[in-house]
């Protein structure tokens, strides 16, 4: 994996009166830290307090380092919603961390984000016209702003969220609390996923399904592209006035953002991902001693490749999983260092050995250069790369970090010229009709691969 990132994760649970939401929302984003490593938040409120008392405690770093337990102490409330960052819209700053916690004429909200507004400078301006607060850098601000600006015009929280999600272009899934509602939403397409889970009497909304197995909870299904879903003590309210049938699922969920383990529009990610490394193989065949993944993502495609092609697969590294975050590093060279420090080759399982190795992309091509010469280092006779995605030739707009074209090394070089520079004996990408194999005919966005973007 060549340091590409999603945006985000939200979590949000709506417990009975006298029930303390805190702690399951920690250990979902900690489920969710995979999404977002930079900054993690959390609001709650209490529906049997006053109104407008939302208690919030957000930060930089992981959910663990953010949130102390006497932090979680002091969380009281029956309603709440977390969230964990990574940034592609604004800064990597404190000021730009969530929940966005604000207080209005009518009462208060506070608002968690996963995705990118791509009108949100249009919506800025106008808010700004109407003369209302400044600004940091994120549209999630923008976001809030615009559900307050139709709160104080319409009658209920879920009618103001309906009216600002009908001004929005962008993927977004988008949770809000009141002092007596959560609310969730998700964009008319689908790029970005929620999901609606139980707990006991007490319902979630979450990026992923993982998230919701972690507290011990249920999956119930998907909030449906366009759904604005509000939670209350009468239980559930869902309004798809603002559906449509031209749904474009993120295929980067299935690929890598998503974990293994969860279930997103009914595909098991796991299963998807065997399924691309078995399409790999029939596609990319080549002689050899061993399979292996690149960890985390690329272990389920190895499996795949394994199976159909009858090379054993094996476990050619060991990931260390308390190594500290690169782009916090001081200096060049320890971001450099960075791959060495978190994964390490077993020489044994490679020594002397033809090796497939596959992982999920290839961005720039720094880090699987890096990776390839340490399996060559440790005896690898032969190196086979095969990338259980297309070559990367376009940007995201969607909140996921795809950088500029001219930064992608898809964009500048042929396969061959790839493979040469990264130093493998050979290089195969997945097909973009290979989709087809790993999600079926859900409908997906794959503009990031083939430029056709759902919505501008």
């Amino acid at each position: 994996m060549d340091n590409l990132h999603e945006e985000c994760g939200v979590f949000g649970m709506y417990a009975n009166e006298g029930i303390e939401v805190a702690h399951d929302i920690y250990c979902g984003l900690v489920a969710l830290q995979h999404r977002g490593q930079e900054s993690a938040g959390m609001s709650v409120t209490d529906t049997s307090g006053p109104k407008g008392n939302v208690v919030t405690k957000k930060g930089m770093g992981l959910v663990s380092e953010v949130f102390s337990q006497s932090d979680l102490n002091a969380l009281i409330g029956n309603i709440g919603v977390g969230h964990v960052r990574y940034s592609t819209t604004g800064g990597s700053v404190p000021e730009n961390a969530q929940p966005i916690a604000m207080n209005y004429v009518k009462g208060s909200l506070a608002l968690v984000h996963n995705g990118n507004i791509i009108n949100a400078v249009q919506l800025k301006e106008q808010q700004l016209l109407r003369g209302q607060a400044h600004y940091t850098s994120s549209d999630t601000e923008v976001l809030a702003y615009e559900i307050v600006s139709e709160r104080v015009k319409t009658d209920t929280i879920e009618h103001a969220v309906k009216n600002a999600a009908d001004k929005l272009k962008g993927g977004y899934a988008c949770l809000i609390m009141s002092p007596r509602k959560l609310v969730g939403v998700r964009d008319p397409y689908g790029l970005k996923p929620l999901v609606l889970g139980k707990k006991n009497d007490a319902y979630i909304l979450a990026s992923e399904s993982a998230a919701i197995h972690s507290v011990g909870g249920e999956l119930i299904r998907d909030i449906e592209p366009g759904e604005i879903i509000t939670i209350t003590k009468e239980g559930l309210k869902s309004d798809t006035s603002l559906c449509h049938n031209r749904n474009a699922h993120c295929i980067f969920e299935y690929i890598y953002f998503a974990r293994t383990d969860s279930v997103i529009d009914g595909i098991s990610v796991h299963d998807a991902r065997i399924r691309a490394g078995r399409a790999l193989a029939k596609r990319h065949h080549v002689e050899a001693d061993i399979v292996a993944g690149v960890p985390d993502s690329g272990l389920p495609a190895a499996e795949g490749y394994a199976y159909e092609s009858g090379i054993p697969f094996a476990l050619a590294f060991h990931k260390n999983s308390y190594v500290g975050r690169s782009f916090i590093k001081p200096t060049d060279e320890e971001r450099r260092n960075a791959v060495h420090m978190k994964l390490s080759v077993l020489v044994p399982v490679v020594k002397g050995k033809r090796v497939v190795l596959i992982d999920d992309s290839i961005v720039r091509g720094t880090t699987m250069r890096q990776i390839i010469t340490m399996l060559r280092d440790a005896g690898a006779t032969e190196v086979h790369v095969r990338i259980s995605s297309p070559p990367f030739l376009y940007p995201c707009y969607y909140g996921t970090d795809v950088p500029s074209s001219g930064q992608l090394i898809a964009s500048e070089h042929s396969t061959e010229e790839i493979c040469k520079s990264i130093g493998a004996d050979s290089l195969g990408y997945l097909a973009i009709e290979d989709f087809k194999t790993m999600v079926g005919e859900l409908p997906i966005c794959s503009a990031c691969f083939d430029n056709k973007y759902p919505v501008l």
